[in-house]
């Protein structure tokens, strides 16, 4: 099977940067797309924070353009994202979500990792 993991959540005060990784292993022939999802307190659901998927244009949150920047690197099927002038609304558990293709005969399907916490505060 596929597992993700995240890595590179925090505490961090406002303004601060980090930089989160999920790193995607198991039986991979390909990973149609890569996004960042939010949990932020108090809520029951995800919100998209960015996405990048294979060949396609990069999605981003309003509230993260500007400010995060979502990358991979393909050879490692590692996904990052970087934040930058982080805000106390970021805060919130970060899910790395992959669509990942095992045999070249499959279709593509949806992995989630466990997830990393950001915190900002001062």
């Amino acid at each position: 099977q596929v597992q993700l993991v995240e890595s590179g959540g925090g505490l961090v005060q406002p303004g601060g940067s980090l930089r989160l990784s999920c790193a995607a292993s198991g039986n991979i022939f390909s990973i149609n797309d890569m996004a960042w999802y939010r949990q932020a307190p108090g809520k029951d659901y995800r919100e998209l924070v960015a996405r990048m998927p294979t060949g396609g244009s990069v999605v981003y949150a309003d509230s993260a353009k500007g400010r995060f920047t979502i990358s991979r690197d393909n050879a490692k099927n590692m996904g990052y994202l970087q934040m930058n002038s982080l805000k106390p609304e970021d805060t919130g558990v970060y899910y790395c979500n992959a669509w990942v293709i095992i045999t070249p005969t499959m279709r593509a399907s949806g992995y989630w990792g466990q997830g990393t916490q950001v915190t900002v505060s001062s």
